[in-house]
């Protein structure tokens, strides 16, 4: 359902709920087991609250943390191997803690870690949504997680805000909750500004909220309040609204269920885009760039039609056929992306041609739209 206030929240039926590290590790003191308790209580009460029960996939950091500690190491290494071994050996004790504190709820965890292949892959992709949405039927709680032992760089999520996000989308959930170490989300930053307002209630894609956001993080986390903006509004794709909240208040979970004003709530005032489209807005990894005249950029805004490979002036990286594409105007604004039919070199050689004229220039034509729009996204 579409939330767009908070007396909403008590029909909801599916969330997700994000922890992150700052909450969950104390400052690098290791896993806060009495606070993780308190959460899983919470969760617990909202799974089996009779008619009104709320199915949660678990998003949590953590196990990097806990790594570092369980090591004894002072400081967050800069080294990807040292970082890939502090999660394999934290992973365990992340697991550990949940299991045991839903057990005691007479809860069953599934541990899912993933990559961003296993999302941009639409067969694995579709694989991952229907594990996810089996164990939710089968009153399991997923505990998901980026699977840091194997990421690399140009694989990675890049913060855990982003892949909650993704996760919404995945399984269509109504809510995704971010607990955080701060009250919400404020006009203005309330460690330099005294005077900075909590917003409770505001359109995720607002674009006033850009110079709200900043860029500040934690030491111990990846993601500052300007990856939680993006997160709602990669959720909001799937119709999905956001709670951006502090875990360090009282049932906070078991509060925001009630309706109360805890946080900022980022509506997603949209209609959710279909399911091969929110696939498409979740791709964070653009292979390569297309730069359109703007005639074609005009066309793909207002008319949603394919791209034909008359109206690019240029091709920018290398890309295989099937990569994801971004693709911008000529002031370098980003229009579109979608899944491309030629590789970087065979756009390059017809870029600026009309479509007649594609097997007089490659000898074959594999399809008449360099991108058909039913794998093009307009932003």
């Amino acid at each position: 359902m579409r939330i767009r206030e908070r007396d909403h929240l008590r029909k909801t039926r599916r969330w997700v709920v994000k922890i992150g590290s700052a909450l969950l590790t104390n400052e690098g003191s290791g896993l806060d087991y009495d606070a993780i308790a308190l959460w899983v209580k919470q969760m617990a009460g909202l799974m089996g609250a009779n008619d009104n029960s709320v199915e949660i996939v678990l998003v949590s950091s953590g196990a990097i943390a806990e790594g570092i500690k369980r090591l004894g190491w002072i400081e967050r290494p800069d080294s990807v191997y040292k970082l890939q071994a502090a999660a394999a050996v934290g992973q365990m004790g992340l697991v550990q803690a949940y299991e045991s504190q839903f057990q005691k709820h007479k809860l069953h965890t599934a541990q899912i870690l993933l990559t961003h292949d296993d999302l941009s892959n639409r067969t694995r992709y579709l694989n991952a949504r229907s594990v996810l949405l089996k164990l939710i039927t089968l009153g399991i709680v997923p505990v998901v997680n980026e699977n840091d032992t194997v990421v690399t760089d140009e694989i990675r999520f890049g913060d855990n805000d982003t892949l909650a996000a993704l996760v919404a989308n995945l399984i269509d959930a109504d809510l995704l909750v971010i607990l955080t170490d701060q009250q919400g989300m404020f006009d203005s930053d309330p460690r330099q500004n005294p005077q900075a307002k909590l917003l409770t209630e505001v359109d995720a894609l607002s674009s006033e909220l850009d110079a709200m956001a900043g860029d500040s993080k934690g030491t111990l986390g990846r993601g500052g309040m300007a990856t939680k903006l993006r997160a709602a509004r990669l959720a909001a794709r799937s119709g999905t609204a956001t709670i951006i909240a502090s875990g360090k208040e009282d049932n906070v979970l078991s509060r925001i269920y009630q309706g109360e004003s805890l946080g900022t709530l980022l509506m997603a005032n949209q209609a959710p885009l279909l399911a091969r489209k929110q696939w498409l807005a979740g791709h964070l990894q653009m292979k390569g760039e297309l730069v359109l005249d703007n005639g074609a950029a005009a066309v793909l805004k207002n008319k949603g039609s394919s791209l034909l490979a008359v109206g690019v002036i240029d091709v920018i990286g290398q890309f295989a056929r099937g990569d994801m594409v971004v693709c911008v105007d000529e002031a370098g604004r980003e229009i579109a992306r979608g899944l491309i039919n030629y590789n970087s070199d065979e756009a390059g050689m017809i870029k600026g041609y009309a479509t007649s004229k594609i097997s007089e220039i490659l000898g074959y034509v594999d399809e008449a739209e360099l991108i058909h729009r039913d794998n093009l996204l307009v932003i």
